[in-house]
């Protein structure tokens, strides 16, 4: 069996990173993250390419029984995506998903709070977002993630993300400017086999990097203008 490509979730934010150079400096870079697996990852993004870090809160509508199986996600902004076709072929209850998504709006708000306070979210039109998770199984979470995004007029979307399903990928690539996964595994039965070390991230550890990438964030003026919009 093939190891883990990556030791833990800031040595594959470093990979990905590598990979993004290309958009190092440029002014209109933001990068977003999906916590609160994404955040590790997309602080080493952040960090290289001298960009901005936040974070879209996106959560999961699991499956009643299969917490870890999505039948869709809701994100900021009020965006609802739900996977029709799941929940006729499992049968799911319209009431079971109004009630799992009246769980999950009431944690995503929570979750804002304790990530963000009362702040407003950074502006998104004319940014090119690089949208940053620690993997993709079924994409779900990032479809959510990009609708939200979308709403506010980017210049472009990039998603990021060290592993995938191959499925996933080609379910978002034709809904994004460009799709920058590292590994796709033939085999690919969850995210957490790409990692030696997939541990949790707790809300602290979110709250923890959002305020050290706020401190080491340069104001706009200290960037150097890139006059390339290519995505990876």
């Amino acid at each position: 069996m093939k190891p883990p490509a990556f030791s833990n979730r800031s040595h594959a934010g470093r990979l990905l990173a590598e990979a993004l150079m290309q958009h190092a400096g440029r002014p209109d870079i933001l990068v977003l993250a999906l916590p609160r697996g994404g955040v590790p990852v997309a602080c080493e993004i952040a960090r290289k390419l001298n960009a901005p870090l936040d974070v879209l809160v996106v959560r999961k509508l699991g499956v009643p029984g299969y917490a870890e199986l999505a039948m869709g996600a809701i994100a900021s902004g009020g965006v609802q995506v739900i996977d029709h076709d799941m929940m006729r072929a499992l049968g799911i209850p319209r009431a079971a998903l109004e009630a799992e998504a009246a769980v999950q709006w009431q944690e995503l708000h929570r979750r804002e709070l304790a990530y963000r306070g009362h702040s407003a979210a950074p502006p998104v039109a004319g940014k090119t977002v690089i949208l940053v998770d620690d993997g993709i199984a079924t994409g779900s979470t990032l479809r959510a993630a990009v609708q939200a995004i979308r709403q506010q007029h980017p210049q472009q979307i990039i998603i990021a993300a060290p592993i995938a399903s191959r499925d996933a990928c080609a379910d978002l690539k034709p809904l994004v400017d460009g799709l920058l996964v590292l590994e796709t595994p033939a085999d690919f039965r969850g995210v957490s086999q790409g990692y030696s070390d997939f541990t949790q991230t707790t809300d602290d550890e979110v709250i923890q990097a959002l305020a050290t990438a706020a401190h080491l964030a340069p104001p706009p003026s200290s960037h150097t203008i890139r006059p390339s919009l290519a995505s990876p």
